[in-house]
């Protein structure tokens, strides 16, 4: 998957825009997602899949995959929110609280669906989906060693874009080891039976682990052969040109979330 996001990043049809357009576009959506009422967030969510399905040309089973992340999450907290219990002496006063009484008397406690935790799930799923996609929209449009050329234009910590860099590249090795391992124990009927499995797994997280701190160490050597002693540098040679339709596009787009935000507030507080 890490692999696939990354080509995309290169291959998008969003490309050619300038990086720091397309990151501060998704910053500036992120920091509405998470102050905009309800009806703005799910238009964020609608809104940025249009640009990442539509203009950038990702696939969109694969942005769906990529979304189930989130709400697979999200489908955990489900019970910890919305279900509820109280003494039984407590059930009258409660009633209000109690969604279509769904409720059940377990020992001296009575267990219900709550109203109160079904509205606050949603309005974590609705800002959980906006948010998520702004992200999104980030790892898909922007290849990662722009993200730290930007954070460096930033002003971030040399130190923060380096360990970032560094972690970057150790994923890919990681996932790479991890296949070949798969692969090989595969091959060799390893995952035949549950018992067989569960040893090859650990046989396999063993050698990861071996390998990886053995990639790390060639890694430290290699820098320091080449006498690596402040910080790393990444060369960009490519051209980048804004484009006048989507840059009116997304002023347009944020301004009416803004005002939709503004009425929605105003409705609220009247």
């Amino acid at each position: 998957m890490s692999h696939i996001i990354d080509s995309l990043a290169y291959t998008n049809r969003l490309r050619g825009l300038p990086p720091m357009h397309k990151f501060g576009f998704a910053i500036a959506l992120l920091i509405g997602s998470l102050i905009a009422p309800v009806i703005v967030q799910v238009l964020i969510s609608l809104w940025l899949a249009l640009w990442i399905v539509g203009y950038a040309g990702i696939p969109g089973m694969l942005y769906l995959r990529l979304l189930s992340l989130p709400l697979g999450f999200w489908l955990t907290s489900l019970p910890a929110f919305v279900i509820n219990g109280i003494g039984l002496n407590h059930q009258e006063a409660m009633q209000w609280d109690i969604w279509r009484g769904w409720g059940i008397p377990v020992g001296s406690f009575y267990l219900y669906i709550s109203q109160t935790g079904l509205h606050q799930f949603s309005l974590l799923l609705a800002r959980a989906l906006a948010s998520t996609s702004c992200l999104y929209f980030i790892l898909l449009t922007i290849p990662f060693t722009e993200i730290l050329q930007i954070l460096r234009q930033l002003r971030c910590p040399p130190l923060l874009t380096e360990l970032l860099m560094l972690m970057y590249r150790f994923i890919f090795s990681l996932l790479a080891i991890a296949d070949e391992l798969w692969i090989a124990q595969n091959a060799r009927s390893g995952y035949r039976t549950w018992k067989r499995g569960m040893q090859s797994l650990g046989i396999l997280i063993g050698q990861l682990l071996q390998r990886t701190l053995e990639s790390y160490r060639q890694v430290s050597l290699s820098l320091a052969a080449r006498g690596f002693t402040v910080d790393l540098r990444v060369s960009h040679s490519r051209s980048y040109q804004s484009s006048r339709r989507y840059t009116l596009e997304a002023l347009f787009g944020c301004s009416v979330l803004v005002a939709l935000s503004l009425v929605n507030f105003g409705r609220s507080g009247s």
